[in-house]
């Protein structure tokens, strides 16, 4: 998982699988970002089934948090998160 402030600029990459629950996936977030960084005010994601089900969409009210989606294809939407992909990809 991938994490850019983009207030801050700053990037956390958080390891984790493509089998992992939901429920793991947001733990994993409340302990390393939430915990450390506060809550954030908007997530913007893609679109993966993790981040839209029930467990992700429970977190997201009871933090106050607006869930905005990526646009695939289209850099001007989440191009630092991109980039930082790219960067991994080729390492």
């Amino acid at each position: 998982m991938i994490i850019v402030d983009k207030f801050g600029n700053s990037v956390r990459f958080l390891p984790c699988h493509k089998e992992d629950t939901e429920i793991y996936t947001a733990l994993l977030f409340w302990n390393n970002i939430i915990s450390t960084y506060g809550v954030p005010k908007i997530i913007i994601s893609n679109r993966d089934p993790k981040f839209t089900s029930e467990v992700w969409n429970n977190l997201y009210d009871m933090l106050g948090t607006k869930l905005a989606f990526s646009t695939a294809y289209h850099p001007q939407t989440d191009s630092l998160s991109e980039r930082k992909i790219q960067t991994v990809s080729l390492r």
